[in-house]
């Protein structure tokens, strides 16, 4: 996490002060549920509410003799509250504060990237319906295939950010659980009701069987579907690298005035945001093999665990947020250039339409085997040495024994290759919205 790739607002989240404001939070409330219960006295649930303070400066003094983070900021939070304090903790592990606060922060996290989510979706939705009809190849091994739309594209990464949406709401859901039992998770020490206030207080459902720690199975599927956003992130990045290559130009990042794209040749106009969140989802997705092994731990608890998701879990956050407002800047933004995709559509003077004459020979009482071999004979030759899909198969004798020229002819139809894209649009989008065109 660096200042670099980092939005203040997801940052902030994984900041020492509001962790340890989460901590005393959690105290606080789980000394109101006791109190509540006659297991300690009102007056010090009273003074941690009234009192209870810290510095994180004097946390981490104190650290540097226990060696105990947990233990460094309850010394701290007594030295504010009194001799009260002595009921503060009670019955509770380190992990009940530890992995409720996790769950605290990832939900949180979890509620901004879904923010994040929703503006790429709308950008993309916007310029998607801006190209619903813009007619470029579609391409398959990278090789042209046959013609979409733009529109259609950005349709389809939209369909899968809708997809990671819900996925990132389902892991949220099973992320926010809340631990308050004790050594080994018996609630031998501590009423199971206080468990209960605590993550109603924090907005979070109680864990089942929490054995001291919650289980990681849980964060293990949370940084999966971030894993599986930062794909989609990558996935739009580079559809959007391949169109801006010189020999394609077919859509390109924004070049702002007096931005300059290399440092020796003042011609460059590189595609670097895209590049940029090609390596940022790197980043996200490294995190999630880390994750799956940290759902492995001894008996009911150890803390190898910990160390990993203090790196990982402001890392994946904090750079996948910062991924998402790049993204949905560079699509608002993206150059298209329809001349260019409908120059790269004919460059192959007619071959994109050889599914169609294969088609219509076969219909006409050709076996599919011979009219395959009849349309391919015209398509390597033009591919080969260039010329007109169409003049090479109005001139061949075998092809126009079964359909005329002007039946070939009405095979070229551009627009037989778009006659379905509002129903795609309308599976994906819905119902014509605002951004339809009059």
């Amino acid at each position: 996490m660096i200042p670099r790739y980092s939005r203040d607002e997801m940052a902030s989240l994984w900041a020492p002060e509001t962790r340890f404001r989460i901590w005393l939070e959690i105290e606080a409330h789980a000394c109101d549920a006791q109190a509540a219960l006659g297991l300690i006295p009102e007056t010090a649930a009273r003074a941690v509410r009234e009192r209870g303070a810290f510095e994180v400066e004097r946390i981490e003094e104190i650290e540097r003799e226990t060696r105990h983070d947990v233990i460094a900021f309850l010394t701290n939070l007594a030295e504010h509250v009194g001799p009260e304090a002595r009921f503060v903790h009670r019955g509770m592990t380190s992990s009940d504060v530890l992995d409720t606060c996790l769950a605290v922060q990832l939900t949180r996290a979890a509620d901004l990237l879904d923010g994040g989510i929703a503006a790429v979706m709308a950008a993309l939705e916007r310029r998607a319906r801006e190209h619903r009809l813009t007619p470029c190849i579609g391409r398959s091994h990278g090789i042209h295939a046959e013609p979409t739309t733009f529109g259609l594209k950005l349709a389809g990464h939209y369909a899968e950010f809708a997809r990671n949406r819900a996925r990132l709401a389902t892991a949220r859901a099973e992320v926010a659980t809340c631990a308050i039992s004790g050594a080994v998770g018996t609630f031998a020490n501590i009423d199971p009701r206080v468990e209960a206030h605590v993550a109603a207080k924090l907005g979070l459902a109680v864990e089942p069987v929490s054995t001291q720690i919650v289980p990681r199975d849980r964060h293990a599927a949370f940084f999966a579907a971030l894993g599986l956003v930062a794909s989609a992130v990558e996935r739009l990045a580079t559809e959007i690298r391949h169109l801006q290559r010189t020999e394609l130009r077919e859509a390109e990042e924004y070049f702002a005035p007096g931005q300059k794209g290399s440092s020796a040749m003042p011609h460059k106009r590189n595609p670097v945001l895209t590049e940029n969140l090609t390596g940022l989802a790197r980043i996200v997705r490294s995190h999630v093999a880390p994750a799956l092994e940290n759902v492995v731990l001894w008996h009911e608890r150890d803390i190898s665990h910990s160390s990993v998701e203090r790196m990982i879990a402001p890392d994946a956050t904090v750079t996948l947020d910062f991924a998402l407002a790049r993204l949905a800047g560079v699509v608002d933004r993206l150059v298209v250039y329809p001349e260019r995709m409908r120059a790269n559509l004919e460059a192959l003077g007619g071959l994109i339409h050889s599914q169609r004459v294969l088609l219509a020979l076969a219909e006409a009482g050709m076996s599919r085997e011979d009219a395959y071999a009849a349309v391919q004979r015209s398509a390597m030759r033009v591919w080969e040495e260039g010329g007109d899909f169409l003049a090479l198969l109005q001139a061949d004798g075998e092809v126009t024994r079964h359909l005329s020229g002007d039946a070939l002819a009405a095979l070229f139809d551009l627009d037989h290759h778009l006659a379905h894209v509002d129903t795609i649009f309308e599976r994906v989008f819905g119902p014509a919205g605002p951004f339809s065109p009059a």
